[in-house]
């Protein structure tokens, strides 16, 4: 996900490492922090596959700034991590959050649409955070307050997501 967030926030446009880690940790920070030693390995090996290139401009001050540009291979890589992505980037909430983040760079709206219907076909099907054998249990099964409030709090959470997939899959 770390290489998709720095590919999508690339797209929108050349950034300074700095200016690209702030906006990466923004996005994914509250779930795993983003630390210089996890960015700039990643900005490297996304430079070896000719996906980022670095390129000196002036800077605000006297000393010019070394800026990151998507390259055409990063951008074909954007497309295709967006257009296919793994099942575990549809089901995990985080990483639905990176991918929803950047899914407007995909230009077809047929793309878009299937990406947003894969994530409603999870969402529709019976789940929980605690189960009876197979059978998932709902809030109210729960004298525990907290497993309650939990299981409270996502079931809004999933009926919120799943009008607004229902609304947006309907104006594409």
């Amino acid at each position: 996900m770390l290489e998709l967030a720095i590919l999508g926030f690339l797209a929108d446009r050349p950034l300074h490492g700095y200016d690209l880690r702030r906006r990466v940790a923004a996005l994914m920070g509250h779930v795993r922090p983003v630390a210089d030693g996890t960015l700039y390995p990643a900005i490297k090996r996304m430079e070896a596959a000719g996906r980022v290139v670095r390129r000196e401009e002036p800077g605000l001050a006297a000393a010019p700034r070394r800026v990151l540009h998507l390259t055409e291979e990063g951008r074909g890589e954007l497309h295709r991590r967006l257009r296919e992505p793994d099942e575990l980037d549809i089901s995990d909430e985080n990483r639905w959050f990176v991918l929803l983040a950047f899914l407007r760079h995909l230009a077809e709206p047929r793309a878009q649409a299937e990406v947003l219907r894969r994530r409603l076909d999870f969402l529709q099907r019976p789940s929980s955070f605690f189960y009876e054998g197979d059978r998932p249990l709902a809030a109210e099964e729960f004298d525990d307050p907290f497993r309650r409030g939990l299981l409270t709090i996502a079931r809004a959470t999933s009926e919120a997501e799943l009008a607004w997939l229902r609304r947006t899959l309907d104006a594409l």
